[in-house]
């Protein structure tokens, strides 16, 4: 049976905290990976007009990777500021939203090549 006392010692305890070298790597990991799928995506759309419209759908699986990464950064400043955490999470729920589109411009990429260039 918890006393009130206790209640009050345990609603105080801190929340344990990130050491700095993982929030280090995490840093990192995610601005390297909007750096390169921007990068990525520069690429494709500057290649489109060579190659065919089936590479303008991976540059488009590439921006919708770096919206990814984006969202991923603005859920964390928002749950940093955020107190309600329905609000942060019905934010956060939809960041695999633009991996599932990657997916879907990247197979549509793909059937669009093999359909310009079929096999011999």
């Amino acid at each position: 049976m918890l006393t009130p006392s206790l209640a009050l010692l345990l609603l105080a305890q801190s929340a344990p905290r990130f050491t700095s070298s993982l929030a280090v790597v995490f840093l990192v990991l995610i601005l390297g990976g909007v750096l390169g799928w921007l990068i990525a995506a520069a690429l494709g759309f500057s290649r489109a007009r060579a190659f065919g419209p089936s590479i303008r759908w991976f540059a488009l699986a590439a921006v919708s990777l770096v919206v990814f990464h984006l969202h991923i950064i603005a859920f964390a400043f928002y749950g940093t500021y955020e107190t309600d955490i329905d609000k942060v999470l019905s934010f956060g729920v939809f960041v695999l939203l633009w991996i599932v589109l990657g997916a879907i411009c990247a197979i549509t990429g793909f059937l669009n090549l093999t359909r310009s260039s079929p096999r011999p």
